[in-house]
């Protein structure tokens, strides 16, 4: 079974499913660039770093000249992998993978300090834009780990019957877009292993879509309420 919400996330080699809403439930996904950035976030985080001697910049300091690289995002990529992911107007859900302990708070940390800098900014506005610290489950169950990626992956239905052009990571699971820095295999392996024991269940897309069952059920009531 999955451990309780978890504020501290302590183990090495380990899933787990992160989330938060806005405090006092208010929207944190404004505009469409405001849904980009969260996303663009992300991408730099996970993705393979740059090379720092692409960004080598020249400048003169009293006559004499200097080389230097300026300060670069950090970087998580080899150490969190996002397997599954939706963004909802007024909170978020992220099914996360990290390889040693403390790399995904420390990810969490700099991503939603980030995301809250750039929205006060925009919006003019200052104290705290999520309802407290987020909320993380570990993964210890074989349903949970299926179960949350549909979970996810449906929660734009609540605003919209065309899942695919959600905030979210359905496409991926349904290879219509490739993103080199979601990754859905495992659970894509792990489905197609099991679908015989879901009712008929051939395809993912039938999974999300047209499975009987709530998946909420499987994850043991630790859902956004």
């Amino acid at each position: 079974m999955p451990a309780r919400n978890l504020i501290r996330i302590e183990g090495g080699d380990s899933y787990y499913h992160i989330y938060n809403r806005g405090v006092e439930k208010r929207i944190i996904f404004e505009d469409e660039q405001d849904y980009k950035v969260f996303l663009n976030y992300l991408k730099e985080y996970l993705s393979p770093p740059p090379d720092p001697l692409k960004f080598i910049k020249s400048f003169t300091l009293q006559g004499i000249s200097f080389k230097g690289v300026p300060r670069l995002p950090k970087n998580y990529y080899e150490k969190v992998e996002l397997l599954a992911y939706c963004l909802m107007p007024n909170h978020f859900h992220l099914f996360l993978y990290q390889k040693d302990k403390h790399d995904i708070e420390k990810f969490m940390r700099s991503l939603l300090t980030r995301y809250s800098m750039y929205f006060n900014k925009k919006y003019d506005r200052v104290g705290p834009l999520f309802q407290g610290p987020y909320k993380a489950v570990l993964i210890t169950d074989d349903i949970y780990f299926l179960h949350l990626s549909r979970y996810i992956h449906l929660n734009p239905s609540e605003y919209t019957k065309n899942l695919v052009s959600a905030y979210s990571s359905y496409a991926e699971y349904l290879r219509i877009r490739h993103t080199n820095w979601i990754h859905p295999e495992k659970v894509l392996a792990f489905f197609e292993k099991t679908s015989k024991e879901l009712n008929k269940v051939q395809t993912y897309k039938d999974f999300v879509e047209k499975y009987n069952t709530d998946s909420a059920n499987f994850l043991n009531n630790l859902t956004l309420e």
